[in-house]
């Protein structure tokens, strides 16, 4: 199918999708929806139907779509990612879990730790020395039973991480093999996704990526099919695109941020400005960075949520703070998220409702907060706030 001339940039985050939409005469349009798995679609469509390209209900024609996306980004914060195991060496399979042992605040003296992204862990026997030489033979009869086991309880994702793959990826490759054999659908081993030394850094990573990369196949496999034909490339947490067959969980943890903080730099520059700092406050959560010399600062080991991911970014700090973080109290203190209300059933000031015509939202939102301040705009939404119910 040949390309219509039309390219769309679009923002998919956990509340509010936004588009941009410039012509083949170069005019620019937008539009702004309710986040869903259609909603690119669906904005693209709003767009060209407005503009008259396409008649209602027509097939969409070919074109270029770059995307941003936060659904890897809000799946970590939200800790709602794919039931994961992690495969490791015998006695190493707590390394996650105790991690640098680093104090995140020097005086708590109740320090939380955040919980782990994998549900189950498999420590399997065998070991290989730091020269490939075998220490203890590896047992993939039993490793395979253990597999199988937790793959009848409902696990369908796989971490492979063992010590010393970054220079001996065999065994890790076999164990690959054995996690497929027992029925898991998505496998990774650490090998394949950070090839580098440190078995924290590089373990974490392999089980970010097996925990989010089964959501984004979902997403993405969706919007190939309902833009047919279009180019659909993914922007990456280093600020570069991709195309949509590359695009995995570690490059996508602040796919959506990156986007923003990209343009804040070429705002700032355009108007003079070397430094700046760019804050991004969406649905779900918040991003800060801080520009300087009017480029990003990267990092190529990063923790997002409490998880360190070993990948190339900008450096944005995420907090679990946007308009749609839940505000509950617990009986001793107020708290803000990490929870959405996300864009169904949304904040309670939407007023959106459910099949049976009653409202769908039950918790109070941020939003629902700041609209009763007077803080919020009510003539920058793309519908009316209601504030009866708050």
């Amino acid at each position: 199918m040949s390309d219509s001339g039309w390219e769309f940039w679009i923002d998919r985050g956990g509340t509010f999708t936004d588009c941009i939409g410039r012509a083949p005469d170069g005019l620019l349009h937008t539009a702004k929806i309710l986040s869903s798995d259609e909603a690119p679609r669906d904005a693209i469509r709003s767009i060209l139907e407005r503009s008259g390209e396409i008649d209602p209900g027509a097939p969409l024609p070919a074109c270029s779509v770059r995307l941003g996306s936060t659904v890897a980004t809000n799946a970590l914060l939200e800790r709602r990612g794919a039931a994961t195991v992690l495969l490791a060496n015998r006695g190493l399979c707590d390394v996650p879990r105790i991690g640098t042992q680093q104090r995140p605040d020097l005086f708590d003296l109740a320090v939380k730790l955040p919980e782990p992204l994998h549900g189950a862990s498999i420590g399997a026997m065998g070991r290989l020395g730091v020269a490939g030489d075998v220490i203890e033979d590896f047992d993939d009869e039993r490793t395979l039973e253990a597999l199988k086991s937790l793959a009848h309880q409902g696990f369908r994702s796989c971490a492979v991480v063992l010590i010393h793959a970054y220079a001996h990826p065999e065994q890790e490759q076999r164990m690959l093999e054995l996690a497929r054999r027992a029925g898991f659908s998505y496998v990774v081993a650490s090998h394949e996704i950070a090839r580098e030394q440190g078995l924290l850094a590089r373990g974490e990573t392999a089980i970010a990526d097996a925990y989010l990369t089964p959501l984004l196949r979902v997403h993405v496999d969706r919007l190939q099919e309902v833009l047919a034909g279009s180019r659909l490339r993914f922007m990456q947490s280093s600020g570069g695109l991709t195309e949509s067959s590359r695009f995995r969980g570690p490059n996508a943890l602040l796919s959506g941020p990156a986007g923003g903080v990209v343009a804040a730099a070429r705002v700032a520059r355009s108007q003079g400005f070397e430094g700046a700092i760019a804050f991004d406050m969406g649905g779900t959560s918040t991003d800060v960075s801080l520009i300087s010399g009017g480029e990003v600062d990267r990092a190529f080991e990063t923790i997002v949520g409490g998880i360190r991911v070993k990948a190339p970014m900008l450096r944005i700090h995420t907090v679990a703070a946007g308009g749609g973080s839940l505000c509950r109290f617990d009986g001793f203190s107020l708290a803000v998220g990490p929870e959405s209300a996300g864009a169904d059933p949304g904040p309670l000031c939407y007023g959106l409702r459910n099949d049976r015509g009653a409202l769908a939202a039950k918790e109070l939102a941020l939003s629902d907060i700041n609209f009763a301040l007077g803080r919020l705009q009510p003539d920058r939404f793309p519908f009316a706030l209601d504030g009866t119910r708050i």
